[in-house]
């Protein structure tokens, strides 16, 4: 299943955005935007796409967390977020740090959870209209882009453009400087012209930050519409440098490729951008090019962007020569044949930071031999990021050699060392080979550091959008037209009395087992369709998602059946194996039933 779990599918907005999306590409303009804002499935989207992050467990300065939201009355849940935004006042935004790459600590700004859900329900709304608008190679904070495609544009550059020279711009303190006046503008040019809406935004940026005061610039990280505005601030630099080469405009219709072509023999300077949030790589062809662009874009950044560059981390790099550090990796162009072609690495720092990580890992193991799987966890995070360098191999067998020592004499009295042999998981079998020696601890096999595979970084294909059919077709794989037809039903579906966390978790439920039912298979229509609480709330049994199940509705009633007479009609009419009875018979058995024979 997709991480975007079709969430916009089952709370029926998907036709509301992908509208919004296609009027944005026509130039049309937006001046009543509330009104989507403060819909209820809207706001009970916001509510799950927050809760669907981790950090919604980290209380604000009010304290508040999911779990106290989760079981309001679904009605009086979204009463609340309507009321606070019709005469919306943030709440004051608490200050934490957290550790980078380079040792020092980067600030976030934690606003309380109702603060973060209204600008999650703002967020939906205006990202359709401003991912329209967006340039085609900026990854950062964007649905369906990724670090992966952002290298895969780098290498692709370097390998078919034959591209050596990197532009590096650091803007100094990026989010902490963005200036106020100049983003309300820049939504407005997006077209986004609801001044409620643009008030509210407004004040969203000058919240008030505990031992700080009210900020008069910036959009601090950690809140969730900071890093769409952000995309919105850089922008305007993404549109003019494309301008320049990559999109320059001509009177004169070129067919693909010979645009290209035809500018390298103007005075113009070749070059394309690759940006992931604010770190971002300009190739060019030439020492004296990349002068100029580095130049220009300086200039752009501080004439109309309002900010400022980092000199000492600003410069030009000719990637024959030196590496250059993107997104926790270094990049080179290395000579093969008459060509040159892109060698990546895990960066220095990077590996650093992960053996820091695995060590502090394997101490808690060596305490407490359960924290295996949060190893195991690591790994292989560790492996999906960064096996899209060419040299992947290399650096994780460096970082297996560091911990080599330290896990023999860690596990020693608490592990096993030797070939996988059995009892290896799914995962295991699926990704590594039984070739490596390894740790198994508590019954469970250590996933081999040294043991991953390059991936070739797979670069974006265009028209892949969240906001148009053929776009979400190129995308989802796996869930067929009934099933996003039968979640929009069940979504509108009236149960009085039912908390949000229920009403939200039947549906999650309902998409991770693909609209089937736990007990028969059996693929379940809308009016099929019933939930069920495993220990029943009368015996005390929670909304959670742990404790519910998807199942038929005639199997629902056997379930609760106080008599075989009384289910007799329904164990007829689905023929259950005596496999599917047992299942039942276990559900029964949960609420104090007597099992049928």
């Amino acid at each position: 299943m997709s991480t975007l779990e079709r969430s916009t599918e089952y709370y029926g907005l998907t036709d509301l955005f992908d509208q919004l999306y296609e009027s944005s590409l026509n130039g049309e303009t937006f001046r009543e935007l509330y009104q989507f804002i403060v819909l209820k499935q809207n706001i009970l989207l916001a509510y799950r796409n927050i809760k669907r992050n981790s950090g919604s467990k980290t209380p604000g300065v009010d304290g508040i967390t999911i779990s106290d939201i989760e079981r309001l009355n679904e009605n009086d849940f979204v009463e609340i977020i309507r009321a606070n935004l019709s005469n919306y006042r943030p709440g004051p935004v608490r200050r934490v740090y957290i550790p980078k790459k380079n040792g020092k600590k980067r600030p976030l700004g934690i606003p309380n959870l109702y603060d973060r859900i209204i600008q999650q329900t703002i967020k939906q709304v205006i990202e359709p209209i401003v991912e329209a608008k967006f340039f085609k190679h900026s990854y950062g904070f964007r649905p369906l882009r990724s670090v992966e495609q952002a290298m895969g544009r780098m290498h692709s550059v370097i390998n078919n453009v034959q591209l050596h020279y990197v532009v590096d711009v650091d803007i100094k303190g990026f989010f902490d400087n963005v200036n106020h006046n100049l983003l309300r503008h820049q939504i407005w040019n997006m077209g986004i012209r609801d001044t409620k809406l643009i008030a509210i935004i407004s004040k969203i940026l000058r919240a008030e930050i505990v031992g700080e005061g009210t900020p008069v610039k910036g959009t601090p990280q950690g809140g969730v519409l900071s890093p769409l505005l952000a995309n919105i601030v850089l922008n305007d630099l993404d549109q003019w440098i494309a301008s320049q080469w990559e999109n320059f405009p001509s009177k004169h219709r070129y067919s693909r490729g010979k645009l290209h072509r035809a500018l390298k023999g103007t005075t113009l300077k070749e070059g394309y951008l690759v940006r992931y949030a604010d770190d971002f790589k300009l190739l060019t062809r030439s020492y004296s090019m990349a002068k100029r662009w580095y130049t220009a874009i300086r200039g752009y950044i501080e004439k109309h962007l309002k900010l400022e560059i980092s000199p000492e981390k600003s410069g030009i790099t000719n990637l024959r020569e030196k590496r250059t550090e993107f997104l926790g990796f270094e990049i080179r162009a290395v000579p093969k044949g008459n060509k040159y072609t892109a060698r990546s690495y895990v960066s220095r720092t990077s590996k650093q930071t992960m053996i820091k990580q695995l060590r502090e890992t394997i101490k808690r193991i060596q305490g407490n031999p359960g924290y295996v799987h949060l190893l195991n966890y690591k790994i292989l995070g560790m492996h999906n990021y960064y096996r899209i360098a060419t040299t992947v191999s290399v650096a994780f067998s460096e970082i297996d050699y560091e911990l080599k020592q330290m896990m023999k004499t860690r596990f020693k009295t608490v592990g096993k060392y030797s070939k996988p042999y059995h009892g290896t998981s799914l995962t295991f079998d699926k990704l590594y080979s039984k070739t490596y020696r390894t740790w198994r601890i508590n019954g469970t096999w250590i996933y081999p550091i040294a043991d991953v595979q390059f991936k070739i970084p797979i670069n974006f294909i265009p028209g892949t959008v969240p906001y148009t059919s053929s776009g979400r077709n190129k995308y989802y794989k796996g869930i067929g037209i009934d099933i996003k037809i039968e979640m929009a039903k069940i979504l509108r579906r009236r149960e009085t009395g039912r908390t949000v966390e229920y009403m939200d978790n039947r549906l999650s439920r309902y998409v991770m087992v693909n609209g089937k039912c736990e007990v028969t298979g059996r693929v379940l229509s809308s009016e099929e369709f019933h939930c069920h609480h495993i220990t029943p709330v009368s015996m005390g049994g929670t909304d959670r998602y742990d404790n519910l199940k998807i199942i038929h509705k005639a199997v629902h009633k056997i379930i609760h059946a106080n008599t075989i007479n009384n289910s007799l009609k329904y164990l007829i009419e689905l023929q259950l194996t005596d496999k599917q009875l047992d299942k039942i018979n276990i559900l029964r058995t949960k609420c104090h039933l007597e099992p049928i024979k």
